[in-house]
């Protein structure tokens, strides 16, 4: 097998093994594969692997440290899709995002909450046509 096939091959077996491959392990695999392989390889350990915690709990997990960490928003998406794909709620999934609130503070929270908004199409209540033309500060 050429190198091009081996690294081909590689980047669909995450595909098949995690559900989802980041921009950045595609690039990786065409510009420095041996890292690649490397740090995919502590990715297999610690998230793929079955150990002890499921991996639907493993996602919520990566759904809020993700969120946390103000990551991607792509990235995030990736582990919401993952996770309703191994049957969590979205009302489950939320409230892994909101444990963020307390630790990380509303902008951190905003983004993981927009993540999940988008994947999962929620929509919102609408004010009425009473409060806009009650108005802040009219009364």
């Amino acid at each position: 097998m050429s190198t091009e096939d081996r690294k081909q091959q590689y980047v669909d077996d995450m595909v098949r093994e995690r559900g989802y491959v980041l921009d950045y392990h595609k690039i990786m695999a065409a510009h420095d594969f041996e890292v690649l392989t490397a740090t995919n390889e502590l990715v297999q350990r610690a998230y793929l692997q079955p150990r002890t915690l499921e991996a639907s709990t493993k996602e919520l997990i990566f759904i809020t440290s993700l969120t946390v960490m103000r990551a991607g928003k792509g990235h995030i998406q990736s582990h919401i899709r993952v996770a309703l794909d191994l049957g969590l709620s979205p009302q489950q999934i939320l409230e892994a995002i909101e444990i963020a609130l307390p630790e990380a503070g509303v902008v951190a929270f905003q983004a993981g909450f927009e993540a999940w908004r988008e994947v999962v199409g929620a929509e919102g209540v609408e004010p009425s046509v009473q409060a806009h033309e009650g108005g802040a500060g009219t009364s």
